[in-house]
């Protein structure tokens, strides 16, 4: 499903325009943003999921081309845990 039609679908459920629809994404998708920037952020929607943040280490790794031994940096990455519902709902 792509944003398109997520916000099709909102504006179809809610019974608001696809303006409206696609403000309320926008306006979550930044309030999630903001939220995992800080320094301890995670979003918790009880049945949905829990987004948070997590602390990738710096590796070794290999150029799959050359087989040369490359540095990965440390970087952050978003996880995403299921809720109950979510999970059994799928």
């Amino acid at each position: 499903m792509t944003k398109a039609e997520i916000i099709d679908q909102m504006a179809l459920d809610a019974g608001i325009s696809k303006n409206a629809a696609a403000a309320a994404l926008g306006s979550f998708m930044d309030s999630v943003t903001k939220t995992l920037k800080k320094k301890d952020g995670k979003v918790t929607m009880v049945g949905f999921g829990t987004f948070s943040k997590s602390r990738r280490k710096a590796r070794q790794g290999r150029n799959p081309q050359t087989g040369a031994a490359i540095k990965i940096k440390a970087s952050n990455v978003v996880k995403f845990k299921a809720g109950k519902k979510l999970k059994d709902a799928v």
